[in-house]
């Protein structure tokens, strides 16, 4: 009889491989991830009623006593592209490295978003097999393009909206069990997403005549492109303490030493100094208190000998809680202050709303996380810095969390998306336990 561990390695050697070019996308691999969640979970298949929406993302809805604000639990089947020779194990492979606590799954998709996938399926089909009845219906939601566009999800809303079912408590992945994150406090905290960044693309664009490399004009197009980045750069976004952040703040302070115990209880007074000591501390603790805009892409010309008759930029911009797009879109005119660069938004989405972080939902979140990890961790309300699938949701739902129930160091989280992506067995197995205790709460 296979055990979790193994039903988990083999889901994560299904290379589910999600590319913004729906082309280079191996649909046959989600059909195999199906086929074997159907066969390694066979009393959920049957419990549960399942449905396929927009090409591959999965729905599943377990019965419960009533159907009045149900739970949605979410997680993703694709994974980010992989560069194998960056790895020092096959990224496909879910090898097991080390023994006892430090033993681990390297894989693309251990944490994001298989390991959660697939602590879901095993917490469902346990309560399943002991003939557990849950108290309000529970639904399973399963994207298959969150790293790209997201569709998935977004059909899951729409279907649901007009069924008329809004659900009383979402979770998403999202904030970890980290420690060490926050100066000055050494407990373990448990980061909620509370709300999540808003996420818009600019291109920023500049044109020329073009021509021969030989007799370059005295501002072509790639240097007009680079002094404009290099405006963005030098003046970031303001920073400021959004509300998500001063409750961050807020939860933590009793568990901070002196003098940071006062200086969190008093975030409002004491913004400006706090969000200065943030934005130096790190990309993390900066994220967090400034919209944020990054150039991640460059086109120049066709040829080491051609001038670029267009030369464009691809600038992701992440933004904070309070801020807009038409805002955002607006400080880069004012910043890069050159009518020769063309700004064009290609996709863009506000910042979340703000779940509560007090009340019966965000009770049961924190009683699930005492009950299955630790008595010992502090549940805190957080700004999600990247965009998920829970996004969509907040159209039908006032409660959407963002929380995956692993404690993960910083090497961990720092591998998500880039190489050497693992999860600890037994952090792993500690969260299949989350998931039957937030079921189970009622």
């Amino acid at each position: 009889m296979q055990t979790p561990l193994a039903r988990f390695q083999r889901l994560l050697r299904i290379p589910t491989v999600s590319h913004a070019d729906e082309s280079l996308v191996a649909r046959g691999a989600f059909d195999e991830f199906h086929a074997e969640l159907a066969r390694l979970y066979p009393r959920t298949h049957r419990a549960l009623a399942r449905e396929q929406i927009a090409g591959h993302t999965v729905l599943y809805r377990w019965p419960g006593a009533s159907a009045e604000g149900p739970l949605v639990l979410m997680a993703h089947q694709d994974v980010v592209p992989v560069v194998p020779e960056e790895w020092a194990h096959d990224p496909f492979g879910a090898e097991i490295v080390g023994t006892g606590a430090d033993a681990a799954v390297h894989a693309r998709g251990a944490i994001d978003d298989k390991g959660a996938l697939v602590a879901i399926m095993e917490a469902v089909e346990g309560l399943v097999g002991e003939g557990f009845v849950p108290a309000r219906d529970v639904y399973l939601a399963f994207g298959h393009d969150e790293e790209t566009a997201g569709d998935g999800a977004a059909a899951v809303v729409e279907l649901l909206r007009a069924r008329g079912i809004r659900p009383g408590l979402v979770l998403d992945e999202g904030g970890a069990v980290v420690e060490g994150v926050l100066p000055g406090v050494d407990r373990r905290t448990a980061m909620i997403g509370v709300a999540e960044r808003g996420h818009m693309t600019a291109w920023l664009v500049a044109h020329e005549a073009g021509g021969h490399a030989s007799t370059p004009p005295a501002l072509p197009a790639t240097a007009r492109l680079a002094r404009a980045l290099t405006r963005l750069q030098r003046r970031p976004f303001p920073r400021r303490i959004s509300a998500p952040v001063r409750a961050m703040l807020a939860t933590v302070a009793p568990h901070a030493r002196q003098p940071l115990r006062t200086v969190f209880r008093n975030a409002t007074l004491v913004g400006p100094l706090l969000s200065a000591v943030f934005a130096r501390m790190g990309p993390e603790t900066n994220a967090l208190v400034r919209t944020t805009a990054v150039a991640t892409e460059l086109h120049g010309a066709p040829g080491e000998n051609v001038l670029a008759t267009t030369a464009r930029a691809a600038v992701d911009i992440r933004l904070l809680t309070g801020d807009t797009v038409a805002g955002a879109t607006e400080r880069l005119r004012a910043v890069i202050a050159d009518e020769g660069i063309r700004i064009e938004v290609r996709r863009a989405a506000e910042p979340s709303p703000v779940s509560p972080w007090r009340g019966e939902q965000w009770r049961r979140l924190a009683g699930a996380i005492a009950t299955a990890l630790d008595e010992d961790i502090v549940p805190t309300p957080y700004l999600q810095l990247g965009a998920s699938d829970s996004r969509w949701f907040t159209a039908i739902s006032d409660h959407v969390y963002r929380f995956t129930p692993f404690h993960l160091t910083r090497s961990e989280r720092d591998a998500l998306h880039a190489h050497d992506e693992r999860i600890r067995v037994d952090v792993w197995l500690r969260g299949i336990d989350f998931y039957r205790a937030l079921i189970t709460r009622s």
